[in-house]
């Protein structure tokens, strides 16, 4: 039996790897866990600023999954692959699609681990709340035998959503003013989680380096970061030194001690 530690998160775009998963891959990868990145989109609709001609969905999506692809590489993941739906409308994605291809990829890394975003999608993104939701109901198919596919079923022993604590949200808020996305009239600000609430702490101030160099491979998008470009590793630890997880499920270990591991009960 391949007892090999894997770790999947399952993200809908380039960049979440980093500024969200960054130093949690970079840690993991460096501890000899395998780690593989399922991202819905190619980012086609994120930040971009040229001189020269505007470069199209499709020019867009070719630039940032080579972005992804470099940064993937500084974090050490083994694999990255997409569901290849279109950045901003996630959420519109067939369910019964979506739901199948996310069971799929699961079905066949086989993860103990699976990380995803909370229900709030951290901001109120859409597409990180659809993902989010298509991802519990893919985990759901994926250990049903009666569910359609060609790969064996396979039951997740973790399930965790990607948080940030309030400490991370006063933090960004005093770098940049914070992070907040207008959806169907209303604004929508970046949510931080009281420290109860967060079952698993990590520490992973070593790896800023690495989240530095990814962070830096997602040229196009550095507008966009406003201070954090230019931020020496120092600087990033607060924000990015500690990984914050919400267990959502667990099959190997339960109880409110708090977590040091996401792979706790496991190894």
């Amino acid at each position: 039996m391949d007892r090999t530690l894997k770790l999947l998160a399952v993200f809908p775009h380039p960049d979440d790897e980093t500024l969200g998963l960054g130093s949690t891959f970079a840690r993991y990868s460096a501890e000899g866990v395998q780690t593989y990145l399922v991202c819905a989109t190619r980012g086609e609709r994120g930040w971009f600023e040229s001189e020269g001609p505007d470069p199209g969905f499709e020019g867009v999506a070719r630039i940032r999954e080579a972005e992804l692809r470099c940064a993937a590489e500084n974090l050490g993941l083994d694999e990255v692959c997409f569901l290849e739906y279109i950045d901003g409308d996630v959420d519109q994605a067939d369910p019964k699609e979506i739901i199948a291809k996310i069971a799929a990829q699961i079905r066949r890394i086989r993860p103990q681990v699976v990380v995803t975003f909370p229900p709030d999608g951290a901001y109120g993104h859409p597409d990180h709340i659809a993902l989010s939701q298509f991802t519990n109901a893919a985990l759901v198919c994926a250990a049903d035998a009666s569910f359609a596919g060609d790969a064996p079923p396979h039951r997740v022993s973790k399930l965790y959503y990607m948080v940030d604590s309030l400490d991370v949200v006063s933090a960004v808020n005093e770098a940049f003013g914070g992070i907040s996305m207008d959806v169907d009239g209303e604004t929508r600000h970046h949510v931080g989680w009281q420290d109860w609430q967060i079952t698993t702490w990590l520490d992973n101030k070593k790896y800023m380096d690495k989240v530095r160099d990814a962070i830096h491979c997602h040229k196009s998008q550095l507008p966009g970061y406003g201070p954090i470009g230019e931020w020496n590793v120092d600087e990033m630890t607060r924000v990015f030194g500690k990984g914050h997880f919400y267990r959502t499920f667990s099959l190997v270990n339960g109880g409110r001690k708090v977590e040091t591991d996401l792979f706790e009960g496991l190894r």
